[in-house]
């Protein structure tokens, strides 16, 4: 006796646990970078790197300041955070708004797509140059960490 499935196979979505897997677990790893960082204080020398650019040159990358304004949006000093790196500060909250979208469109099964062209490469690209720069002069010296 032949027990196959009258009809087409169907295809079966995955549960909403499965579906909101990778973006909570990749929340939850930024959670525990952020909860890192607030416990160990990036101004206390010997726990973090230093940065390369500044070390060996004098001169601030976009990165620079960015563990302290972590630590700062870890303590809820928004201030202080935009004072050690406003790029990155800029670049947290659009990370906080993708992975809302992130999990709404995974929980209702949508796919998710950012359709990044050459074009928005270069003005991210051109943004972290001018911050970079900007930074780096005597009048920009509000945006030094």
């Amino acid at each position: 006796m032949n027990h196959q499935a009258a009809g087409p196979a169907r295809r079966r979505l995955p549960g909403p646990a499965l579906r909101l897997a990778a973006p909570a677990g990749t929340l939850a790893v930024v959670c525990a970078a952020f909860a890192y960082v607030g416990a160990v204080d990036p101004r206390e020398p010997g726990h973090y790197p230093v940065c390369p650019l500044l070390d060996l040159t004098g001169l601030y990358c976009p990165g620079c300041g960015g563990l302290r304004s972590a630590y700062a949006v870890a303590h809820a000093d928004v201030g202080a955070a935009l004072g050690a790196n406003a790029l990155a500060v800029a670049a947290y909250g659009a990370f906080a708004v993708f992975v809302v979208f992130w999990m709404v469109r995974a929980g209702r099964s949508r796919p998710v797509t950012v359709p990044l062209r050459s074009t928005h490469w270069w003005v991210l690209g051109g943004l972290a140059l001018a911050f970079t720069v900007v930074r780096n002069l005597p009048f920009g010296t509000g945006l030094a960490p």
